[in-house]
């Protein structure tokens, strides 16, 4: 028995009426500027007409926010250089059981104050 193609029937879902609206200049500029706060790009098709229909129905206008690529890539940095940090921990206490005499302690507190220095610059971007 094969198994059923397509889209399932809306039913009662199904949204059959249409409403036209024309905005002018001032009002255009203001739709744009809500849907920015939002994230939202107006020249992607099927933006406008969910997010006014949430707007209009009154349920929240809650938009899943979108992690720009500068903030993703910083994230992703981030990442690798914890990795990088735990590799040398790993030499570092494996050095440090071979020969104690080794500045292990002193090595610890400067990557944290490196990675301290990174995280405060990281919120002075994100903050601005």
């Amino acid at each position: 028995m094969r198994k059923k193609v397509g889209r399932k029937p809306l039913g009662k879902h199904k949204r059959e009426h249409t409403v036209n609206l024309r905005f002018n200049d001032t009002e255009m500029k203001s739709i744009e500027m809500l849907l920015e706060s939002y994230n939202l790009d107006l020249k992607k098709r099927g933006v406008l007409g969910p997010f006014l229909r949430r707007l209009i129905l009154q349920d929240k206008a809650v938009v899943e926010t979108q992690i720009s690529d500068s903030i993703s890539n910083l994230t992703y940095q981030i990442n690798k250089i914890g990795t990088n940090i735990n590799q040398l921990i790993k030499v570092a206490n494996y050095k440090n059981l071979r020969s104690p005499n080794s500045n292990l302690e002193m090595e610890m507190k400067k990557s944290n104050e490196l990675m301290g220095k990174i995280f405060s610059l990281m919120d002075e971007n994100i903050r601005r």
